[in-house]
C-alpha cells in the first residue's frame, strides 16, 4: 500500500532508525533458495513453523513451484529451553520420511536470539545415529534482523563450501571452473552454464536452482527434481582450476572461503548483467581455455551490439528509479548507462561496505546526477519521496514498486525479488549477451507502449 498517494512531494523525510516498505527481505529466504539448489536437499528453518511458512510462501510464489522445507516448529517451551529436542526429532522425522541425501539447516531470529548452537546439536544427532550412513546436514546462521536475502544465501552457499569442498591433490584439475552464480533465476543459472561450457570449461555451479525451480510437468510429484549441484560436485569443487564468483555480495564470501580451505584460486567480477559485464565474464573463461572464443558466443554478442545501436535513440537520457539487490542493482546500472539511460534514484536495503562505491564506479561523472542509498532506511518510502519531488520515465524492481507505478503512472520492467504477481520469469534469463536482449527489450516495449497510450490522434504513428 503507498503511504504517499496524496502528497505533492516536497521536504524529504530522512529517518535514522524507522524503515518503512524494506527494498529487501529476510536471510533464511535466500539460504532457503540457495539450499534448493543442491541436488537432493531438504532445507529446514530452525524456529517457528510462521517463519518457514513465510520463507516457503515467499519462494512459491515467486516461482509458482513448490519450495519444499521442513521446520523446528518453535513453541513457548523451545522458545525458553531452546530448540535441541525439537531439532532432533525433525532431522530424524525429515530422513525416515523424506529421505534426502542434505539437511540444510538455517537459522531465524528466535533460534539466534536464544543462542541454539547447530554443530553442536548436529554432533549430537550423528552420536544418536539419527543421521544415515552417507547423509549429511549442513548450517548456516541467518538472523533475519541483521542482513537480507542476498547475505542469507551468501552464508548457505559459504556452508557449502565449508561442510564439503576438499583439496585431493596438489595439481588442480584444468578447465574445471566453479561458477558461483549469485541470486538469479533459474535460467539464469542455465544461461551461465551453457556459456562455461561453450568455452570448453567443465564447470561446477553450485548453488544450482535450474532444473528444480524451473522443472518440467510429469504429471508425477518430485520430492527432489533432478537439477541442483551434487554432492560429489561440491567435494569436487576443491580440486577447480579456478572460482568464478559472480557478484561480491552473494558469492564473494563462499569463493574466498573455498580458496583458504582448499586453495583455489578465484576471481570476484560483477554479475553479467549487459555487454561489457558478460564481456569480463567471458574474458575470464578465456583465461582458462587456453585463448579462445567460440563463433557461437561472438554471434551472440554481435547481436546484442546491433540491437543496443537500434535502440539507443529510444533511451538516450531517459532515467530511472532502481531498488533490490546490491549485485544485481550495480549490473543493472551498467546496463542502462550503455545505452545512456541514467540510474537517477538507486536504493538497497541489503547492507554492505562497497555497494556505493561500486555504484560510483559505473556512474562515474552522472555520480552526482545520481541519489544512491543503502542500509536500514534505504527503502521504497525514501524513493518515492524522491519520485514525488522530481518523477523518472521508468521504473525498474520487484513487485514491490507497483504502488508507486500505479499512484504516478510510471513505466514499469519487474526485475528481481521477488517478483509475486507475474508468471514465467524463471524461465526467461537476463544475464549474458541474451539475457541483455531480453532486459533491453522489455524496457523499451514499456516506454514505447507508454508512448503509444500518451499520443494525440493526431501524432498516433503506425512507425516509431
Amino acid at each position: 500500500m503507498s503511504l504517499l498517494r496524496h502528497t505533492k512531494g516536497g521536504e524529504v523525510h530522512e529517518r535514522q532508525s524507522l524503515t518503512v516498505n524494506p527494498a529487501k527481505t529476510c536471510q533464511p529466504v535466500g539460504a532457503m533458495y540457495a539450499a534448493l539448489g543442491i541436488n537432493k536437499c531438504l532445507p529446514h528453518s530452525h524456529g517457528s513453523q510462521g517463519c518457514c511458512s513465510y520463507h516457503r510462501s515467499t519462494l512459491s510464489r515467486h516461482y509458482k513451484e513448490p519450495a519444499m522445507a521442513g521446520t523446528s516448529s518453535f513453541t513457548e517451551g523451545s522458545s525458553v529451553f531452546g530448540g535441541q529436542a525439537n531439532l532432533l526429532t525433525a532431522i530424524e522425522n525429515m530422513f525416515t520420511l523424506y529421505k534426502p541425501d542434505v539437511i540444510a539447516v538455517h537459522t531465524t531470529c528466535l533460534s539466534e536470539t536464544i543462542g541454539d548452537d547447530i554443530p553442536q546439536i548436529t554432533e549430537n544427532a550423528i552420536d544418536k545415529g539419527i543421521v544415515p550412513e552417507g547423509k549429511f546436514v549442513i548450517h548456516a546462521n541467518t538472523p533475519s534482523y541483521v542482513g537480507a536475502h542476498p547475505t542469507g544465501f551468501a552464508n548457505m552457499t559459504k556452508a557449502m563450501v565449508d561442510y564439503f569442498a576438499k583439496s585431493t591433490r596438489e595439481d588442480k584439475v584444468a578447465r574445471r571452473v566453479n561458477i558461483i552464480p549469485g541470486y538469479v533465476e533459474p535460467a539464469d543459472m542455465a544461461e551461465i552454464k551453457r556459456l562455461a561450457k561453450l568455452m570448453g570449461l567443465d564447470p561446477i555451479m553450485f548453488p544450482d536452482t535450474s532444473g528444480v525451480l524451473d522443472a518440467p510437468q510429469t504429471g508425477v510429484h518430485e520430492m527432489y527434481p533432478a537439477g541442483g549441484v551434487t554432492i560429489d560436485e561440491l567435494v569436487a569443487a576443491g580440486d577447480a582450476q579456478q572460482t568464478l564468483a559472480l557478484g561480491p555480495v552473494c558469492s564473494g564470501p563462499a569463493a574466498k572461503a573455498l580458496y583458504a580451505k582448499c586453495k583455489v584460486p578465484q576471481t570476484t567480477m560483477g554479475l553479467p548483467i549487459g555487454l561489457a559485464a558478460t564481456d569480463k565474464m567471458i574474458m575470464a573463461m578465456r583465461s582458462l581455455n587456453g585463448g579462445f572464443v567460440p563463433e557461437e558466443i561472438k554471434y551472440e554478442r554481435g547481436r546484442l551490439l546491433d540491437l543496443m545501436t537500434d535502440m539507443h535513440q529510444y533511451f538516450y537520457g531517459k532515467t530511472v528509479a532502481l531498488w533490490g539487490d546490491p549485485d544485481q542493482l550495480v549490473g543493472l546500472s551498467e546496463l542502462l548507462m550503455s545505452v545512456d539511460m541514467l540510474p537517477k534514484y538507486v536504493v538497497t536495503g541489503t547492507p554492505g561496505k562497497k555497494f556505493l562505491k561500486r555504484m560510483g564506479d559505473v556512474l562515474g561523472d552522472k555520480v552526482h546526477e545520481s541519489f544512491v542509498r543503502q542500509g536500514p532506511c534505504a527503502d521504497m518510502y525514501l524513493m518515492h519521496q524522491w519520485i514525488k519531488n522530481e518523477p523518472v520515465d521508468l521504473l525498474m524492481g520487484n513487485t514491490y514498486g507497483k504502488y508507486i507505478a500505479r499512484d504516478d503512472d510510471i513505466p514499469y520492467v519487474r526485475h528481481g525479488f521477488p517478483i509475486l504477481d507475474r508468471v514465467g520469469h524463471q524461465y526467461f534469463s537476463t544475464v549474458g549477451y541474451k539475457g541483455a536482449i531480453r532486459v533491453l527489450e522489455q524496457i523499451l516495449n514499456v516506454l514505447m507502449d507508454r508512448q503509444d497510450r500518451d499520443s494525440p490522434e493526431e501524432t498516433f504513428e503506425l512507425t516509431m
